[in-house]
């Protein structure tokens, strides 16, 4: 392995909930179900209930701001560029707010943040007020500034998890997020709709901010979390120094950079969200609410991955199963290209999701017990950047190669580069897929 030796964990705090203060695991539990002994630690306990809340939350909005961006404009364009105003500061912010969650007590950046996303969310509650429906330019400046200070948040809130649960129980505690994360992709967006539909879209933004602030709240009870044990003074020059330190670090760490480069293999040839609207307007426009089960196929297989996850948090073989998951979803979107009917189509994206859903669980992980704590912050940023930017690539391809040769030319040929490319992945970089987590913990 050539990763460098992991940094310590924090020794245990004697404020409740911070170091390894989890309960240990009963000897005997069931090998599928879904590990939750993380949720034993009240500080990740915190964490948890505070993410279950903002999930569905943040999602109603994920579902209401292009809503309210159409109903403004009537114009599918500008919709489309919402999702550049929104994804401009998750990328830059999510760079410098890694690098910030390594130069000052994690707690703190989480409480400011998450207070800031409480009221900027409640300012889209009352814009969708306004005569008229709401006001383009304002609706764009919230939506910038509500992705900016996630992407702080989020770093932060995946850097301490080590601090709470101890480097054991990290595959355990990322697998009941991602859960939790999916669950909310599905019950957010179906709530949102009922409301939407009843004509209330101030009470989307309403439960958003609320959840927000419950997050924020949760947050209060935690320990004080500094990097590494200790902070320092926080200015802006330091935080892109920061950010400079960050690359070059895992410039020298070949199984880090990996879990970022198979990611972005994986999206960027293998997404296939752009091509769902043809695909509910051609090929399975007889089936009832095809576009929706559409959406919704890739979370329902995570969802399920997710519930079943106690085999993932056990996973020595890291970068293996890793590559394998990745070459699963591949494979599954090759045949989601072929599908000749809709409920063939869901049941390939629900198994496409749930080898993202391993895939994601580990290499997470992987950054977490690597890397050393110091660094956590910024690697995290790094992996927010890329899972979010990810798909957006792979949308703009898949939507070319798709208007040029067709939906099943664009999902067979990126499932095969895709499952070619971890095979190359395999032989080029060895130490990825000789990763073991036992080794990342001596």
């Amino acid at each position: 392995m050539t990763a460098d030796p992991p940094g310590e964990p924090l020794p245990a705090d004697p404020v409740e909930g911070a170091g390894k203060t989890a309960e240990p695991a009963p000897v005997r539990r069931r090998a599928w179900a879904l590990d939750t002994s993380p949720l034993r630690n009240p500080g990740y306990r915190r964490l948890f209930w505070g993410l279950t809340a903002t999930m569905i939350g943040q999602q109603m909005t994920l579902v209401a701001v292009p809503f309210q961006v159409y109903a403004l404009t009537r114009d599918s364009l500008l919709v489309g560029v919402t999702s550049v105003v929104a994804l401009v500061p998750l990328v830059v912010f999510g760079l410098l707010g890694g690098a910030i969650a390594d130069a000052m007590d994690r707690r703190r950046l989480m409480l400011v943040t998450g207070v800031g996303s409480a009221v900027t969310s409640g300012l889209l509650a009352l814009q969708a007020l306004l005569p008229g429906g709401g006001n383009l330019w304002l609706l764009w400046l919230l939506t910038a500034a509500v992705s900016g200070l996630t992407a702080v948040n989020q770093p932060a809130r995946s850097a301490v998890i080590p601090a709470l649960v101890g480097i054991e129980g990290v595959p355990a505690a990322n697998a009941l997020a991602m859960t939790v994360r999916q669950a909310g992709v599905i019950v957010g967006p179906l709530l949102a709709g009922v409301l939407i539909g009843a004509g209330d879209l101030f009470l989307a933004y309403a439960v958003d901010a609320v959840t927000l602030a419950f997050a924020a709240y949760v947050v209060v009870g935690l320990p004080p979390l500094p990097p590494g044990g200790r902070t320092g003074p926080l200015r802006l020059g330091a935080a892109l120094h920061g950010v400079g330190e960050g690359f070059a670090f895992l410039r020298t760490q070949p199984v880090l950079l990996m879990t970022f480069v198979v990611d972005v293999v994986a999206m960027l040839f293998a997404w296939p969200q752009a091509v769902f609207p043809e695909l509910a307007e051609g090929r399975y426009a007889e089936s009832a609410n095809s576009l929706g089960w559409l959406y919704a196929g890739i979370s329902i297989g995570a969802l399920l991955m997710g519930l079943t996850s106690g085999w993932v948090s056990r996973v020595d073989r890291q970068g293996a199963v890793v590559l394998a998951a990745i070459v699963v979803w591949g494979v599954a979107i090759i045949g989601f290209g072929l599908a000749p009917n809709l409920w063939l189509a869901v049941a390939c994206l629900a198994v496409a999701g749930a080898g993202d859903m391993v895939s994601a669980v580990l290499r997470s992980s992987m950054l977490q017990t690597a890397a050393p704590d110091e660094m956590r912050g910024r690697m995290q940023g790094v992996f927010l950047v890329v899972v979010a930017g990810g798909p957006r690539l792979g949308d703009l391809r898949a939507g070319a190669v798709a208007s040029a040769a067709g939906v099943s030319a664009a999902m067979v040929s990126g499932g095969v580069v895709v499952v070619v490319a971890m095979g190359v992945v395999a032989l080029a970089v060895p130490s990825f897929l000789h990763f073991r987590a036992s080794r990342a913990l001596r």
